[in-house]
């Protein structure tokens, strides 16, 4: 069981790093600048489409840690070639701009059924990224039923620790 837990963290955590990235994004001075909307301002039905918290400042950063976190969790393994390396990193990649492409759509749900930006929706909030970053890696990683349960329960408890120590932090304007 402890394997299990300590092999759905390992290769799921790319797309965690990705999901806590764009708050923090936001706050370096100067990436901060880069303000355009993932929406580009656009509205669907006359709500915004994703709304402006979703960022292509926050997608870019993302998913280069993404990828970035998935080559140091390769280079850390002996005997790993380059070949495995270039291949982790864009697996990283791929869960990084999944777990974000999850985010926005549940963000775009949440602007359609009226819930302003920055108010959670529990527990789609917690899960979106999770299941964003398992669709996109689907071709390239099949995980199993264990593993998907895994990586939901450790990822779920993650968000919410890391989202509250995020508001203590003052990253972010809610604890969840």
């Amino acid at each position: 069981m402890t394997t299990l837990l300590v092999n759905a963290f390992w290769l799921f955590l790319p797309a965690g790093i990705a999901n806590m990235t764009p708050p923090i994004a936001n706050k370096i001075p100067g990436l901060n600048r880069w303000n355009t909307p993932m929406d580009f301002g656009k509205s669907y039905r006359g709500k915004r489409i994703f709304g402006d918290n979703k960022r292509w400042r926050g997608l870019a950063v993302g998913t280069l840690l993404a990828g970035l976190t998935s080559g140091l969790e390769v280079s850390l393994q002996r005997g790993i070639g380059t070949n495995h390396l270039i291949i982790a990193v864009l697996l990283g990649i791929i869960m990084g701009v999944g777990a974000l492409i999850g985010d926005a759509v549940a963000s775009f749900f949440k602007r359609q059924f009226g819930i302003k930006p920055g108010h959670s929706w529990f527990p789609f909030d917690q899960i979106d990224y999770i299941i964003g970053g398992i669709l996109f890696s689907y071709p390239f990683v099949r995980f199993t039923g264990q593993e998907i349960l895994a990586i939901f329960g450790i990822f779920f408890g993650l968000h919410l620790l890391i989202s509250y120590v995020g508001y203590l932090l003052k990253f972010k304007d809610a604890p969840i």
